[in-house]
């Protein structure tokens, strides 16, 4: 599969939303055509219907799953929300009143785990994930008991890229009688998302992060499990997602689910270029750290923590060179904040705020991340001389 790309530009922030598939543009042409609203029963409402149908089926297919297991939505923030208040409405009024989930996640998660804990009185226990990356399965182990409603952690961070053992979190939240969802936004296409193998309740997706359009998400909602919509209204998606389908989207995210074994192959390969980056950087700078470098990674995701020197320089200097990368941080009212995944890990606001972070995947060249490894020594030169000099 090939992507779209800007001339003079080398995008390196795939994990913030990866560039669209380049087959999708004729595609879209066509699925204009079916502008019929699908909760109709004539034929132009017929023909969407059946868009949205096929899109479904090939999603199913490629994160094995059944065709009604999968509910559209309009991205991956309402799939965790639709999950998350889903779950907590259905454990209300019950004795298993407490929500464990990590310190690392997506604030799609973390901000509506807060809001249920606030709002209808569960526990919530946050599980420290170390340093290293690893998630500390001791303390996940002591969490889960009789009182534990359900389990939500990623299967993919979406700023180190760490990858957490899905299976074997659910497998334990299961024995306690608990239920479990993750968020595999940052999973899909880059390493298998099986949900049977995974064996979860819940499963997060989203088109935008799967070279497909914004607007589409999904969310897997394991056969049997009986889930309280987050929108109500019609009857679309079988009454667990009110409001007229994103036709146009959803099609988009199914034709990229029906190349996702290809698009999981390219992805893998380029393993071996996030390695030879670390190493060519780690030896051109020094004072350079690679969070999560000894756990298991995507292939696609390289979090770098470059010692004196603020990832927020060096971001906007590599703009100004034509690469487009991210920082581990966010902007509040203009001030930039620590990362909240960074220091979830027990890394100081100091350190959280010299990580950068390249992410790229399908459509990337190895001579451009090689270009890209030259331009961040010389900036990084540049500005460590220009802060001896004061």
């Amino acid at each position: 599969m090939e992507v779209l790309k800007e001339l003079d530009r080398v995008y390196l922030d795939y994990n913030s939303t990866a560039p669209l598939a380049d087959f999708l543009g004729d595609k879209v042409q066509n699925w204009l055509k079916y502008w019929g609203n699908p909760s109709a029963t004539y034929q132009k409402a017929r023909e969407a219907r059946s868009c949205v149908w096929t899109a479904r089926e090939q999603l199913a297919r490629f994160i094995h799953a059944r065709p009604l297991e999968v509910v559209f939505t309009s991205g991956g923030s309402e799939s965790n929300n639709q999950a998350i208040k889903g779950l907590a409405e259905k454990f209300r009024n019950s004795s298993r009143n407490k929500i464990i989930t990590s310190s690392v996640e997506h604030p799609s998660v973390k901000s509506v785990c807060e809001w249920v804990r606030d709002h209808y009185g569960f526990q919530l226990e946050v599980i420290p994930v170390l340093k290293s990356g690893h998630l500390d399965l001791e303390k996940y182990e002591k969490a889960l008991d009789d009182r534990t409603a359900f389990v939500s952690i990623m299967y993919v961070n979406n700023e180190t890229g760490c990858i957490f053992p899905i299976q074997k979190l659910a497998e334990l939240s299961h024995k306690a009688g608990a239920l479990f969802h993750s968020d595999a936004i940052q999973a899909l296409g880059k390493i298998p998302v099986d949900a049977e193998r995974l064996n979860v309740d819940l499963l997060s997706l989203s088109g935008h992060k799967f070279y497909s359009l914004k607007g589409a998400g999904a969310l897997y909602v394991k056969k049997g499990l009986s889930l309280e919509s987050l929108i109500h209204g019609g009857p679309q998606e079988r009454k667990r997602r009110a409001g007229t389908e994103n036709v146009l989207a959803i099609c988009a995210f199914g034709a990229v689910a029906e190349k996702g074994e290809e698009v999981l192959k390219q992805n893998q390969e380029i393993t071996q270029w996030r390695d030879q980056l670390e190493s060519i950087v780690e030896k051109s700078i020094q004072g350079v750290r690679f969070i999560g470098k000894n756990h298991p990674r995507v292939g696609t995701c390289s979090s770098i923590m470059i010692d004196g020197v603020f990832a927020e320089t060096v971001m906007m200097n590599l703009d100004l060179k034509g690469y487009s990368v991210s920082v581990s941080s966010a902007c509040h009212s203009g001030s930039i904040a620590p990362s909240a995944v960074l220091l979830g890990m027990g890394y100081s606001p100091s350190e959280a705020k010299c990580v950068l972070r390249v992410s790229f995947g399908v459509g990337i060249e190895w001579e451009s991340l090689k270009k890209f490894a030259d331009v961040l020594k010389e900036i990084v030169d540049r500005l460590r001389s220009l802060e001896g000099q004061q």
